[in-house]
């Protein structure tokens, strides 16, 4: 490693780190090569990962999401990546393209009405 990173984290980082981590080699690494011999997408891991709070891991806690901050997201993709590109990128395009975009300019009304659900992966 070219340049020591642990400064950056927080206690909760660390947790943050080690669930994600702990998740792809229990639930992502075990199916992923006959989804992708089958040319599917794992949709049965959509429900664990928006329980482990990955789907709105940085939207606040009022709207349904994990609360984090995006140090805990780049943790999550970072982890998630280490399995498969497909399910990084699957929570990376619900946050950036669906959540987030509601989060930073939807009313009031639109993020009480979509984010618990996008957050919940409904």
């Amino acid at each position: 490693m070219l340049f020591p990173t642990d400064f950056l984290y927080t206690e909760e980082h660390a947790m943050v780190r080690k669930m994600a981590y702990d998740f792809t080699r229990n639930e992502v690494m075990p199916v992923i090569k006959e989804h992708d011999r089958n040319h599917t997408f794992p949709m049965e891991l959509i429900p664990k990962m928006a329980e482990l709070g990955f789907l709105g891991v940085c939207l606040p806690v009022r709207y349904g999401g994990a609360g984090m901050d995006y140090i805990s997201l780049g943790l999550v993709s970072e982890a998630l990546e280490y399995g498969d590109s497909s399910v990084r990128e699957t929570v990376a395009v619900h946050l950036a393209l669906h959540s987030m975009p509601i989060f930073q300019w939807g009313t009031e009304e639109q993020k009480q009405m979509f984010l618990p659900d996008l957050a919940s992966g409904r």
